[in-house]
C-alpha cells in the first residue's frame, strides 16, 4: 500500500503496513482515440503532495502498457518502467503529469482493464484494472474528479458522471463526485438504448438508459423497473438521493463478474439484466432485479463512501448486499428471502470457512485482490451487518447510517469509521463485536436446557474451530434470537434477543406453567452451527407449530437432514415420520407457496458430506448421491395425490408476471412436478414442455425429463428452439451437465467443451459447464478423477487468458481433504499439475497454493 515500493507479482500485502498516499490528485483528464489494436490513452493529471504523509519516491501504477510520451508541468522526461509501474523525479510541490500509452483492447482476454467484447469497448477496473489503461496511483484512497473525451467511430460514447458536449466522432464527460480509479468506466459501440425517467425526492429529473446490442432492446423493460423501484426504495428506507442528470447502465456479454457499480455508468453482464418472459425463469429475474439494486445502491455506500485500502472491502460489499437484501425482502416474501439466504450461506460461505481458504470478512493480507471477492467479504460481511441492526435496534441503526453519510460523504473509509459512527449514536462498546471482522471460521454454539420450578434455562457454548493463521479464538458477540413454545403448541414467550458474549453463557426464563420447547435462532438471528440434542418428534413440533418461519423450515430440513444421514451411514429406509411431517405442511394451504417449495428442497450433497465429516465420517460421494436419488423417490411415492393436487392447483394462467406471487405459485407446482416425474415417467413434464409459454415452465420440465434419463429430444428441440439466444444456451450447457449421472458427469461435460458454441474466453460459458460439474459433488468427486483431470486440464488452458475465472473456479478443490485417501492423491495431483505449470497467473498460483497447504 506504500507509493514508494510498487508491489511485486506475488508478495504478500499486510494491513498492518497501510500508509496514506503520499501524493492526491486533483483532477484527471482523459482523452481515449480508441483502436481495436492499438487505443492510445492521453493522461492529464494534476498532482499534490499530501499534507499528511510523506511524498517519497513518486510512483504510478501500470502493466501491459506501452509508454509513447510523458512529461511533468511541460517539460519531457524518462521514467523509470518496470513490469508494475513507473517511477520518476518530481517537483517538491504540485505539479501536472501528462502521458500517452498505447493499449490493445481487442487482445486483452482477461477482461480487466479496456477490453472488447462482441465489438464494444468496455472497461472493468475493480479492484486493480484501471493501471492497465494508463499510469495513475491506482488504489481506493486517491479520489479526484475525472472529465473524459472518447474519440472513435462508434456511435455511441459513454463514461463517468455528466455528458458535457459531443460532436462528429467525439463525445466529452465530466464526474463532479470525486472518485477512486477503480470507478472509472467507458463504453463505446454500437448500442441501443432502453430510456425512461425517474423524478428524486427533491424533484430533480434524472434521465435513466439500459444500453444493449441491437436486437436485446425487447429485454429491458423488467431491469428498467427494477432500477427505479431501487431508487424509490433508497429515498424511502436510506434517505439516499441520486445525485447526477443521467444513470446508464450497459449490457455485456463478456464480464468476470455480475456487475460493476462505476459511478453513473453501471455495466453489467448481460445475464444479470437482460430478460424476458421466454428466455428468463422467476429465479432470473429475481436475481437481475437484487443485482441491479446492489449495484445501484453501491452509489452511497461504496462511491460516495468507499474504502481506503482493500483489506476494507467488505465496508461496501457487506453493507450493499444486506441492503439489496433488504430490498428484495421488501419487493418479495421476506421469510423466503431469509431462508434463501441462509441456504445460499451454508452452501458457499460455511464451506469456504471450513476449508483452507478461509479468511476473516476483513483480510489481514492478500497476495492477489481479486481471490478475496468471495462469500465470506459479501455474504458473511452483511450477515455482520444483520447482527449489528439486530443488537442495536431499528431505530439507533437508521440514526447510525444518517451519521456514517453525513461524516464520512467524499472519504475513503475503514471498518474502524463505520463501526465509531455506532459507537458514537448508541454508546456501545463494540470492541468485542468487531471480531466478527478479524477472525475467521464459524462459530458451533452448543446448546442444553434445564427446567426446574417453572423456570426453564438455556445453556450455551460457544466454540470456532481453528483456521488458517489462527489456531486460537476469542468469545464472539452472539444475537441470540429465541421464543417459547408451550406444549399445546401455543407460543409462550414471544421473540427476545439474547446477547452472548461469553465463551459460556445461561439465560432464565420465570414463570412457565410447563416445560416449554425452545426456538432458537429465529430468522437465523447469527451465523453460527448449532449443535443441539434433540429428538425427531420435537423437531416435528416445532415444523408444525413454531411462529417463526425460518426455524420452521429448519425443523423440516434438520428431519430431513437426520433421515438421510440414516440412509447414509445405516441403509435405513426413508423416514415415515418426516415424510408424514412434510405432507401435513405441504396440504396447509395458509403457508406461502414459495416456501412450501422450499421445504420440498433436501439437504444438499455438500452439506451432508460436510456433517459427515465433522462427525468424524469419511464421506462417500456416491452414496450420498444414490440416498438422495431414494429419498426424493421415496417423498414421490408418500404423496402421491397430494402432490398431484399441488400441481394442479398451482398452475398460473394467463399472461406470465414475474411478479413474487405467481413465481410462488411456479415454484410449488415444479417442485412437485420433479416428484411426480418420478411416477409417471415424465408425462406430465412432457406435456409441459410442449405447452410452455415462457422459460420458467419450459426449463423446469426439461430438468424433470432429464433428471429421470429422459428427455433428449426435448433436449434437442430446445436446442433448435434458442441455439442463437446466448444466455438461454448458458442454460442449455449447464442442464446437460447437472443432470448428468455421476459416472458420465466428466464425459457430459467434456463432450460440450468440445461443443461448437462453448466458448471458454466467454466467462458465462465456462461457468455454465465447468461450474455445474464442480456443484455436483457425486460427479467431480467421482471415484474415477474424471473430474479433477478434466477441470484441472482445463483451467491450465483458461489461466493464460483469464486469471480471475481460472482462480475463482479452482476453489472446487478447497474440500479436498474431508475425501478419502485415493480421492485426496488423485485431487493433490490435479493441483500440483497446475502448481508446476511455469506461467501460472499469480491470481491462480495463489489459490492452488492456499488449497495445498490445507
Amino acid at each position: 500500500m506504500k507509493d514508494a515500493a510498487p508491489t511485486q507479482s506475488g508478495q504478500t500485502i499486510y494491513l498492518k503496513d497501510y500508509t496514506a498516499p503520499g501524493w492526491l490528485v486533483e483532477e484527471v483528464h482523459l482523452t481515449f482515440r480508441l483502436a481495436p489494436e492499438a487505443t492510445r490513452v492521453l493522461s492529464r493529471i494534476r498532482f499534490t503532495p499530501n499534507p499528511d504523509a510523506d511524498q517519497g519516491q513518486f510512483f504510478l501504477h501500470g502493466e501491459q502498457l506501452k509508454l509513447i510520451s510523458a512529461s511533468i508541468d511541460g517539460t519531457p522526461v524518462a521514467p523509470d518502467i518496470s513490469e508494475e509501474g513507473l517511477t520518476c523525479a518530481v517537483p517538491d510541490g504540485a505539479f501536472t503529469w501528462e502521458a500517452e500509452v498505447e493499449i490493445a483492447p481487442a487482445k486483452n482476454f482477461a477482461l480487466e482493464g479496456l477490453y472488447m467484447s462482441s465489438g464494444m469497448y468496455c472497461t472493468q477496473c475493480e479492484a486493480e484494472g484501471f493501471r492497465k489503461i494508463t499510469y495513475y496511483p491506482d488504489r481506493p484512497d486517491v479520489m479526484s474528479v475525472f472529465t473524459v473525451r472518447i474519440e472513435g467511430d462508434t456511435p455511441v460514447k459513454l463514461s463517468n458522471g455528466n455528458p458535457v458536449a459531443s460532436g462528429e466522432g467525439w463525445a466529452e464527460w465530466h464526474d463532479p463526485w470525486p472518485k477512486p480509479a477503480y470507478l472509472f468506466a467507458l463504453v463505446a459501440g454500437d448500442l441501443i438504448n432502453h430510456p425512461d425517467r425517474f423524478t428524486t425526492m427533491s424533484g430533480k429529473d434524472v434521465e435513466l438508459n439500459i444500453w444493449v446490442r441491437p436486437g436485446d432492446e425487447g429485454k429491458c423493460a423488467f431491469g428498467m423497473e427494477a432500477l427505479k423501484k431501487s431508487m424509490k426504495w433508497d429515498e424511502e428506507v436510506y434517505g439516499r438521493e441520486y445525485d447526477l442528470d443521467i444513470f446508464n447502465i450497459v449490457a455485456v456479454d463478456d464480464f468476470n463478474m455480475g456487475a460493476m457499480e462505476n459511478k453513473g455508468l453501471n455495466i453489467f453482464n448481460s445475464s444479470c439484466v437482460l430478460a424476458s418472459p421466454e428466455t428468463s425463469t422467476d429465479a432470473n429475474f429475481e436475481r437481475i432485479e437484487a443485482i441491479i439494486a446492489h449495484e445501484y445502491f453501491h452509489n452511497w455506500t461504496g462511491n460516495r463512501i468507499t474504502c481506503r485500502d482493500w483489506f476494507q472491502l467488505c465496508l461496501k460489499e457487506g453493507l450493499t448486499v444486506y441492503r439489496d437484501s433488504q430490498f428484495t425482502s421488501d419487493m418479495r416474501s421476506a421469510p423466503v428471502k431469509r431462508i434463501s439466504d441462509v441456504i445460499d450461506l451454508r452452501a458457499r460461505q460455511f464451506r469456504e470457512d471450513n476449508g483452507p481458504l478461509a479468511h476473516p470478512v476483513r483480510p489481514e493480507s492478500f497476495q492477489e485482490i481479486n481471490n478475496f471477492y468471495t462469500a465470506t467479504v459479501y455474504e458473511k460481511g452483511a450477515e455482520v451487518i444483520g447482527m449489528l441492526k439486530r443488537l442495536v435496534g431499528d431505530e439507533a441503526y437508521s440514526k447510525a447510517l444518517d451519521l456514517y453519510f453525513e461524516r464520512h460523504d467524499g472519504q475513503a473509509c475503514t471498518i474502524e469509521d463505520w463501526l465509531a459512527v455506532f459507537q458514537e449514536s448508541t454508546g456501545r462498546d463494540l470492541s468485542q463485536f468487531k471480531r466478527w471482522y478479524s477472525q475467521a471460521g464459524t462459530p458451533r454454539l452448543h446448546v442444553s436446557e434445564t427446567w426446574e420450578d417453572g423456570t426453564f434455562t438455556l445453556h450455551f457454548r460457544q466454540e470456532t474451530p481453528p483456521t488458517p493463521g489462527q489456531p486460537d479464538k476469542a468469545p464472539q458477540v452472539l444475537p441470540i434470537a429465541v421464543g417459547l413454545i408451550g406444549p399445546n403448541g401455543d407460543e409462550v414467550q414471544e421473540t427476545t434477543l439474547l446477547e452472548m458474549t461469553e465463551a459460556e453463557q445461561s439465560f432464565s426464563f420465570s414463570g412457565l406453567g410447563a416445560r416449554p420447547v425452545p426456538s432458537i435462532l429465529r430468522e437465523f438471528s447469527a451465523p453460527v452451527i448449532l449443535h443441539r440434542d434433540t429428538d425427531n418428534a420435537e423437531r416435528a413440533f416445532l415444523l408444525a407449530h413454531d411462529t417463526d418461519p425460518y426455524n420452521r423450515w429448519e425443523a423440516g430440513r434438520t428431519l430431513a437432514k437426520q433421515a438421510l444421514l440414516r440412509m447414509i451411514a445405516d441403509g435405513a429406509e426413508a423416514d415415515a415420520g418426516y415424510l408424514g411431517a412434510l405432507a401435513t405442511l405441504l396440504a396447509d394451504e395458509t403457508l406461502d407457496p414459495a416456501f412450501r417449495a422450499l421445504a420440498m428442497a433436501l439437504p444438499s450433497e455438500d452439506d451432508l458430506a460436510q456433517t459427515l465429516h465433522e462427525s468424524g465420517h469419511v464421506p462417500d460421494p456416491q452414496r450420498i448421491w444414490e440416498k438422495r436419488q431414494e429419498m426424493r423417490s421415496a417423498m414421490a411415492e408418500a404423496m402421491p395425490d397430494l402432490l398431484a393436487n399441488l400441481y394442479a392447483a398451482h398452475q398460473v394462467p394467463g399472461e406470465y408476471q414475474p411478479d413474487a406471487g405467481p413465481a410462488a405459485a411456479r415454484s410449488l407446482a415444479n417442485s412437485a412436478l420433479a416428484l411426480l416425474s418420478r411416477r409417471d415417467g415424465g408425462d406430465r413434464a412432457r406435456a409441459q414442455f410442449a405447452e410452455a409459454d415462457n422459460m420458467t415452465q419450459q426449463l423446469a420440465a426439461l430438468s424433470c425429463l432429464l433428471s429421470i434419463e429422459d428427455g433428449q429430444t426435448e433436449l434437442k428441440a430446445f436446442y433448435d428452439q434458442w441455439h442463437d439466444d446466448r444466455l438461454v444456451m448458458d442454460k442449455w450447457f449447464s442442464l446437460q451437465v447437472a443432470y448428468a449421472r455421476p459416472d458420465q458427469m466428466a464425459a457430459t461435460t467434456e463432450r460440450l467443451a468440445n461443443h461448437l458454441d462453448f466458448d471458454m474466453k466467454n466467462p458465462n460459458r465456462f461457468r455454465a459447464t465447468f461450474g455445474a460439474l464442480t456443484m455436483s459433488p457425486a460427479g467431480f468427486h467421482h471415484a474415477s478423477g474424471a473430474g479433477y483431470k478434466l477441470l484441472a486440464d482445463w483451467l491450465i488452458k483458461l489461466d493464460p487468458l483469464n486469471p480471475q475465472t481460472t482462480a475463482r473456479v479452482c476453489s472446487a478443490f478447497q474440500s479436498w481433504t474431508r475425501y478419502d485417501a485415493d480421492r485426496q492423491a488423485m485431487m493433490r495431483e490435479a493441483l500440483e499439475r497446475m502448481a508446476a505449470q511455469p506461467k501460472l497467473s499469480p491470481d491462480t498460483r495463489e489459490m492452488v497454493t492456499r488449497i495445498l497447504n490445507a
